[in-house]
């Protein structure tokens, strides 16, 4: 199969894919969008969005994906649904290999891929939360939906103390379950998630199971099994927040791209300029610490802002 050449190839369909697509595109630049079988991203299995601009009443997750690729496609963004398997960036035109489209070469890249919450890989787990019945492992994107209900979040690290800190504006009470007898989170995160007085703990203890209210997919509880005594307890509970970290999907650019201690992309300055030239990123793949729509749509534009920059200073757009 030939190769088929983009001057700007995007990898990656979620905010800031399909935003670099829409600025890439309205800059006639002719963007290629590859995304593999999670197209949309993270707000695929998000159900209501309240906090993204100009939605009033809010937006169901995919429906604003649908939204945002059909802007790109409208400007001209071609869409094409093949897996990134390997990606050559020793010399130009970069080259992406993948998995049933043949290769794709670019005369400027743009990862997007993304990042993908850790979950605790229960079944009732995913059914519960695909469904939209109170699993989650977003605060800030779905906390208000949790008023006056008991919580339970998993995790004793900084993002499960700033989660559970944060859901305490909402919930009636948040209940921290954490393998270990003491919590990995620094300090000042740990004595204040302590002195909270509506957050409480559970230690030396996991999350063994999701139990729904008689088949509805509504969470009522989970079953939590002690490590020291093996003993099983149901934990009644209105919503789980799984706050065990969050892993950037960068496999295909390890040894390649540089990658801080995280795995995430590194970018230079307040720019999206990656440490290859002609390669940018842009999105939750190149930030552990906002991780909102909005925040990835805007270096979204910033990337197609910055590889438009490029292109122009070496002639090739």
């Amino acid at each position: 199969m030939p190769s088929q050449h983009a001057k700007v190839l995007i990898l990656g369909s979620g905010p800031a894919g399909w935003t670099a697509a829409i600025y890439a595109a309205r800059a006639n630049l002719e963007p290629t969008v590859l995304h593999g079988p999670a197209r949309g991203g993270q707000l695929m299995l998000t159900t209501e969005v309240e906090n993204y601009p100009g939605f009033e009443h809010g937006i169901m997750g995919p429906k604003l994906m649908e939204l945002f690729e059909a802007q790109a496609v409208r400007f001209g963004t071609k869409v094409v649904q093949a897996w990134a398997t390997e990606v050559d960036l020793g010399k130009r035109p970069f080259t992406v290999k993948t998995l049933t489209d043949g290769d794709f070469t670019c005369d400027t890249l743009i990862v997007a891929t993304g990042a993908e919450a850790r979950w605790l890989n229960l079944p009732n787990e995913t059914r519960i939360r695909d469904a939209g019945g109170g699993v989650s492992a977003c605060a800030t994107c779905d906390g208000a939906f949790f008023k006056n209900k008991e919580l339970v979040v998993v995790g004793g690290g900084d993002t499960a103390m700033e989660e559970a800190n944060f859901l305490t504006r909402y919930a009636s009470k948040v209940t921290v379950v954490h393998r270990r007898d003491k919590l990995r989170a620094s300090k000042i995160m740990a004595d204040r998630a302590q002195a909270n007085p509506k957050i409480a703990f559970v230690w030396d203890s996991e999350v063994v199971d999701v139990l729904d209210t008689n088949g509805n997919k509504r969470i009522r509880a989970v079953v939590l099994e002690n490590y020291k005594t093996k003993a099983r307890t149901e934990f009644a509970c209105g919503g789980l927040f799984v706050a065990i970290g969050h892993k950037p999907n960068t496999e295909l650019f390890t040894g390649k791209l540089d990658l801080d201690a995280k795995g995430y992309l590194v970018t230079q300055g307040k720019t999206t300029y990656t440490n290859v030239p002609g390669v940018f990123a842009c999105g939750d793949v190149q930030d552990s610490v906002y991780r909102q729509a909005v925040t990835a749509a805007g270096t979204g534009c910033m990337a197609a802002i910055d590889a438009e920059r490029w292109l122009e200073a070496h002639a090739h757009g």
